[in-house]
């Protein structure tokens, strides 16, 4: 064995192992021993890997892989690690990126998370990643190793990480078994988060029945650093160290990416051991410190989490994004069980896990580093030029391959994919065609209005909230309720970012395309209303069966328009995540493409707010209204209905409003603001007065006669690119000659209105209808406290 890691045990500061080698070694999986014995049957399927990529790797080797080979490349080219059937159309997004949209990109897509430029030689990095099947199997460990392993990418690139949001979709709110999900998901996302000191500064929570037996658990987090302190994950450099450190490896999660995350919940696959990972946020949190501290001491060259994959991804990565190979002793790293055989060490994925690579002259330091912050710290082996990993296992090479055949040029498949044959159908049965009934009267309207209020999916989202901590670090400048998450990076300057999600899948079922387009156009619309101009994307997309020709065809759909959609509004992708197999038997979720916006603050003390703060200021409704009702709030809430189109995408629109909302903000020519979408003005109306409990005064039937729709129309369309802003009297001179200039449509609505006696503060459709705030506040936050307690 060679001398470097022979000697690693002599180290007072490294931990090692007592396990002791197997007494029969005449029947242990080396390389020589595969080689040997090229009929030995191998449970290839049952890992989760085809048959005929089973014979891949046999050819790749020359050979038969031993048994911890096949772990990895079970894990590896697993769809949750290896995007085997997504690849051929993830390219599209960067076909469709310029020039100028890279312009304040440092790191794009490859990377644990993408890295932008904000101004003053500060960085941001951020992602969005799923943890859906665990979350259903065991949602409260689901919900939050699917927090920390987010945290941990963006750790990996060298960030404090400074803030999370969630991205939460459960089946039918009255069904027997949401409760359980809700409950555990709820608790798994706030207990995490709030142990590491990260604030929750929003996300979204869907209920709908396609995502009964599939809940979907996307979890995102954003970290500040500067630009120097960007770290990326490659092992170079012949004789440096590669160290593993953090928590030990144990028995769960094993074979989570290949068993849990790749196959639909109708696929039974054996397992000895639990595939959702056990989660220790304190561990966490001194390991986030321990690496910021590191980082600062420049003594890591490279750098990895273990999330998926664990080990084997982590070894494979780092050697195939380096210059050479990379060789290490598996029997060297630290156990919670020793009873753990190779293949089961290389495919846990135990959390709070990191790997690092340490130039010889600085891993007396390093290793003094994780000693102060007791992080327990194993030697494994070293970066070497042969062009392999070479793993051992008590003396024995039990793996030795080409380490880009396991982390990168897995199998890609052209997957067949048509449009299903009931999307014409569908389509044609719009709201119009339906012959929907709708409410003619004021009083019909009003109960319309509570309705939709206290509906499920646009109700009080506040029980969810509570439990998250939203102000911890005391840098959240604006959070959930608020259009968009607004966190300081800089006091000093008061330079910060904005970041918000979006998604409909009830869109995306109508129109896979547009559908995620107009999440995309939400998003950027959320940010740009807090006053932040929108600048990068990240993106989780949600999808059922690859196999399934319709499937694949709304996920090649979503992404050629998420792509098109980004190089309208100018802003990239940054990296994001792909989940497929989100399906129980037959029936797949919607596609539910959850994307991300992140935009850029020059001082967030002018962040703008959602809801109305002072009575008296005039209210402006910005941008057009049409009657695009299909796949609306409305429809859905009231007669169940889902067809037709979905509302236009008008990119060139949006970055107009955007551009307005932004201007004003900077400017202190409003100070509300708050978009429309789900729900229309009826919804915006309201959230705005629960918002501070402001009330306002609204008439309407001017702007409807100049955008020729009735009153209904006016208030639960959901067509795009509009906003509601409050503007102080003294500067309304202003703000409409910027709108004027522009040419923008705009509509003097209405005024805010903090009531008088004991009626208190309203909502007023003037010679309409009236609801007291305190009606409307009982509407929208009973409805979530009723299901849950």
């Amino acid at each position: 064995m060679d001398t470097a890691l022979s000697s690693r045990k002599d180290h007072p500061r490294i931990m090692t192992n007592t396990h002791s080698a197997p007494a029969d070694k005449k029947v242990r999986e080396t390389v020589d021993f595969a080689a040997a014995n090229p009929d030995v049957e191998q449970p290839f399927a049952e890992l989760g890997l085809k048959e005929n990529e089973y014979a891949s790797i046999r050819e790749i080797l020359g050979r038969r892989p031993t048994s911890a080979e096949l772990a990895m490349y079970s894990v590896m080219w697993s769809e949750h690690c290896s995007y085997k059937s997504s690849k051929v159309h993830l390219r599209k997004f960067g076909d469709y990126v310029t020039d100028d949209m890279k312009k304040n990109l440092l790191v794009g897509i490859g990377e644990n998370a993408g890295v932008v430029d904000i101004g003053d030689d500060w960085a941001v990095t951020f992602k969005v990643e799923s943890h859906n099947h665990p979350s259903y199997v065991e949602p409260y460990q689901g919900a939050a190793t699917g927090v920390g392993g987010i945290v941990r990418d963006i750790i990996s690139m060298g960030a404090r990480p400074v803030a999370v949001m969630d991205q939460l979709r459960f089946g039918a709110i009255d069904h027997p078994d949401t409760a359980r999900v809700v409950h555990g998901v709820v608790a798994g996302v706030g207990g995490y988060g709030n142990c590491l000191g990260l604030p929750n500064i929003g996300g979204e929570v869907v209920f709908d029945s396609v995502y009964q037996g599939n809940p979907l658990v996307n979890a995102l987090a954003v970290g500040v650093l500067r630009h120097d302190d960007i770290r990326l994950a490659n092992a170079s450099g012949v004789g440096n160290k590669v160290v593993l450190f953090g928590a030990r490896t144990g028995g769960d999660g094993i074979g989570g990416a290949s068993i849990l995350a790749s196959e639909s919940f109708d696929d039974t696959k054996p397992s000895k051991r639990p595939a959702v990972q056990v989660g220790d946020p304190f561990a966490e949190k001194v390991l986030i410190e321990c690496c910021l501290e590191l980082f600062a001491a420049e003594v890591v060259e490279g750098i990895q989490d273990l999330g998926a994959a664990g080990i084997s991804c982590a070894t494979s990565e780092l050697a195939s994004n380096g210059e050479g190979g990379m060789h290490i002793a598996l029997d060297d790293v630290l156990l919670r069980d020793p009873s753990l055989t190779p293949e089961e060490i290389l495919m846990s994925e135990s959390q709070e896990r990191m790997m690092a690579v340490v130039t010889p002259e600085k891993l007396e330091e390093f290793l003094a580093i994780t000693t102060k912050w007791d992080v327990e710290t194993s030697v494994l082996g070293e970066v070497t030029d042969t062009g392999r990993l070479v793993i051992e296992w008590h003396g024995d090479i039990i793996v030795d391959v080409p380490p880009r055949s396991v982390a990168h040029d897995g199998p890609v498949y052209e997957r067949p994919y048509h449009e299903p044959s009931w999307t014409e159908a569908t389509r044609a049965d719009s709201v119009a065609a339906a012959g929907l009934t709708r409410p003619e009267s004021d009083e019909e309207l009003r109960a319309t209005l509570l309705r939709l209020l206290g509906s499920p999916n646009l109700a009080s989202k506040s029980w969810v909230t509570n439990q998250y901590d939203r102000y911890v670090q005391g840098n959240t400048a604006l959070a959930f309720p608020d259009d968009a998450g607004v966190i300081r990076v800089d006091e000093e300057t008061g330079l910060g970012v904005a970041i918000a999600t979006d998604a409909n899948g009830r869109y995306c079922y109508l129109d896979p395309a547009r559908g995620a387009q107009l999440a995309l156009a939400e998003a950027h619309r959320n940010v740009a209303t807090s006053g932040a101009r929108p600048l990068a994307v990240t993106d989780c997309l949600n999808f059922g069966s690859p196999e399934d020709p319709e499937i694949m065809w709304q996920f090649a759909q979503a992404v050629e328009g998420l792509a098109a959609g980004c190089q309208e509004l100018g802003i990239p992708v940054t990296g994001g995540n792909v989940s497929l197999y989100n399906q129980t038997g037959g029936v797949a979720i919607h596609p539910t493409p959850v994307v991300g916006v992140l935009g850029v603050f020059d001082d967030v003390t002018r962040a703008t707010p959602a809801g109305w703060k002072d009575a008296g200021q005039t209210i402006y409704l910005l941008g057009t209204t049409a009657e695009e009702l299909d796949g609306s709030a409305w429809a859905d809430v009231v007669h169940g209905h889902l067809g037709g189109v979905p509302p236009e995408f008008r990119p060139d629109t949006e970055k107009e409003l955007a551009d307005i909302l932004i201007n004003a903000s900077r400017d202190g020519m409003i100070d509300a603001a708050h978009d429309l979408s789900e729900g229309g003005l009826a919804q915006a109306l309201a959230e705005a007065c629960l918002r501070r409990g402001t009330g306002a005064r609204v008439w309407l039937d001017e702007v409807a006669q100049r955008d020729g729709v009735d009153l209904f129309t006016l208030l639960f369309s959901e067509s795009t690119a509009r906003a509601i802003v409050a503007v102080p009297r003294s500067e309304e001179v202003r703000f409409k000659d910027m709108c004027t200039a522009r040419a923008f449509p705009f509509a003097r609505i209405g005024m805010t209105d903090a009531g008088e006696g004991n009626t208190g503060a309203v909502l007023e459709l003037v010679d309409r209808f009236t609801i007291p705030v305190t009606e409307l506040r009982t509407a929208h936050e009973a409805t979530l406290p009723q299901h849950f307690g």
